[in-house]
């Protein structure tokens, strides 16, 4: 990375599951360099979603390296996720017609229910399979697949989790992290959303500031999606060896059917 910017800046690693982030700093010159960021990148600039996109440079290996302004701010809090300009945001996205024309150019298909579920299903291993309330959310999983279809088609994040999104110090939020970013029902990002941060009591309020009522079609196929989440998340964290996690998640599956 050095000599693509000059050995007079600062370079360290910015974390994260890849470790292919880095923060890159010089007097009051500061970027967010990433290596082979998705070109779905550029789109989201454009659009505002993510920190502006600064220039693209490819290696002589191949790798292409972005770089985004880096913004100070900090991450939202669960209580944040509430707030109208969260709404806003996520039907902004939603509407996009630029970012599902570019997902579609990036051969990115539509997904469909039947393939998340078969996806989600394979990672799974008999001790997990093995589980009474998995057993329990399998039955409601195939019971309910074909009351899930949607024919509305969006771009969705994938994981809406509250450290995704950024707000600067000058009040822009962000929503960064489109690693996982497909082409679906929107109930995926609403689901997880509703369910991990909103009383059941405020998902009307929510949803109209998001531009969507809530009918029993749309309830139904968040719980749908969320239960499949679920069963993805209990097996994340039986991997990582993270029991007490995963029982948690154990127990919200139990809650939630």
């Amino acid at each position: 990375m050095d000599y693509m910017l000059g050995q007079e800046w600062e370079i360290v690693p910015a974390g994260g599951k890849t470790g292919e982030a880095f923060f890159a700093c010089y007097q009051d010159q500061r970027l967010f360099l990433k290596r082979n960021s998705s070109p779905f990148l550029a789109v989201l600039s454009a659009e505002g979603i993510v920190p502006k996109l600064v220039w693209t440079r490819r290696l002589e290996n191949g790798d292409v390296i972005t770089a985004q302004q880096w913004l100070p701010g900090r991450e939202l809090k669960p209580s944040d996720m509430d707030h109208e300009n969260v709404a806003r945001m996520l039907r902004k996205i939603h509407r996009s017609e630029p970012m599902v024309g570019m997902l579609s150019r990036l051969e990115k298909q539509p997904l469909q229910p039947d393939t998340i579920f078969q996806s989600i299903v394979a990672e799974l291993d008999e001790e997990v399979l093995s589980l009474p309330a998995v057993k329990n959310t399998l039955n409601f999983l195939l019971n309910e697949a074909a009351n899930v279809t949607c024919k509305e088609k969006v771009v969705c994040h994938g994981d809406v989790n509250h450290n995704n999104w950024l707000l600067t110090e000058d009040n822009q939020l962000y929503l960064i992290d489109w690693d996982g970013a497909m082409i679906a029902d929107p109930a995926i990002d609403l689901g997880m959303l509703l369910y991990w941060y909103i009383p059941e009591e405020n998902w009307n309020s929510w949803l109209a500031m998001y531009g969507k009522p809530l009918t029993e079609n749309l309830k139904l196929r968040m719980k749908w999606y969320v239960a499949l989440q679920t069963l993805s998340s209990i097996q994340w964290y039986k991997n990582k060896d993270r029991i007490q996690e995963m029982n948690q998640w154990i127990t919200f599956l139990d809650d939630l059917l």
